[in-house]
């Protein structure tokens, strides 16, 4: 089945809240539309409404989206978000630098997200990554067990699907938040309907060369291991050793992730990126993300040059999410 479609299985009929923060962007509107005509999701699109509808070609909306305009938000309403907020900071900002804060619609999303009025978050459409990011990481904050978020990507190209870390969020992690990635990365393929069979790559197979790059991905699958003894993970494997039958019956015989890996946790960002991009645009994959992993509520962050299917098909994936790893 199509990942889409599988996706549209899973969430529909479960009313599930997701916040749209810029909605004076057309793109977000109408995939928002979109969502809530075919009744995948309840879409709440903050913004004013004139604006919000000037973003719809001037059509009215479907009766099933919220539009929250944040300037004219009740003041108790507004207060008991201001409240929610100093709390969870816990001193490290005032009420008076709450409220300023608020004033920014990722903040104020992120607060419905965390107060329970959403139950996820889409952005990122004319906002940088960082304006997405730092107020999930600030108010949302990571699951228990889990110290940083990660960002992965579904590469999806006809019936194949696979899934890459670390492509988007750790510049350089080390060998236990690497293992973190790769057992993260894991639990969240399975909501993809992907059975995971884990890659730790690396430019060496089984020891087939020694640096202190290649030890940090050994490390990283020793404690991966170790952390969830009950999933398939492996390394370190080179790219080939992983994905091709042939070639792992050479390097990596006894590996029972060698040759059949689905899930490729990359050693960086550099790599990551660069892999990534190679298979969508040598390869015709369909890259979708990128998914933050990690966090206590689904938080996804848009690239700046989406498109309105974009958007769609990252509110599925978050829609998704909320339904647990």
């Amino acid at each position: 089945m199509d990942l889409f479609e599988s996706l549209k299985n899973k969430i529909s009929g479960k009313n599930i809240k997701i916040v749209f923060p810029e909605g004076n962007d057309e793109r977000i509107v109408k995939a928002a539309v979109r969502l809530a005509n075919d009744g995948m999701i309840k879409p709440i699109i903050l913004g004013a409404k004139a604006t919000v509808e000037d973003s719809n070609n001037g059509q009215a909306l479907p009766e099933s989206i919220e539009v929250i305009d944040p300037d004219k938000y009740p003041s108790e309403e507004f207060e008991k978000m201001v409240a929610a907020f100093v709390e969870r900071r816990k001193g490290k900002n005032t009420e008076e630098q709450a409220r300023k804060m608020l004033k920014d619609v990722n903040y104020f999303g992120t607060m419905m997200v965390y107060m329970g009025n959403a139950d996820g978050l889409v952005s990122g459409a004319i906002h940088p990554t960082g304006d997405t990011v730092r107020p999930a990481l600030q108010i949302i904050k990571t699951k228990p067990g889990v110290s940083r978020t990660s960002g992965a990507f579904i590469m999806s190209r006809g019936d194949e699907r696979y899934y890459f870390a670390d492509c988007a969020i750790n510049i350089n992690p080390n060998a236990e938040e690497l293992a973190e990635i790769a057992v993260q990365s894991a639990r969240s393929a399975r909501l993809f309907d992907i059975d995971p069979r884990v890659a730790l790559l690396s430019f060496s197979t089984m020891g087939s060369a020694k640096s202190d790059e290649v030890t940090k991905v050994q490390e990283a699958t020793k404690l991966a291991k170790e952390i969830a003894p009950d999933e398939q993970i492996d390394g370190e494997l080179q790219f080939d050793a992983a994905f091709v039958k042939s070639v792992a019956e050479k390097k990596a015989r006894d590996s029972k992730v060698a040759g059949s890996a689905n899930v490729f946790v990359f050693p960086e960002l550099q790599s990551g990126n660069i892999g990534y991009k190679i298979a969508q645009r040598l390869g015709n994959f369909e890259a979708v993300g990128p998914i933050l992993q990690g966090l206590n509520a689904p938080v996804s962050d848009l690239s700046r040059g989406c498109s309105e299917e974009d958007v769609y098909k990252v509110a599925l994936i978050t829609a998704a999410q909320t339904l647990g790893d």
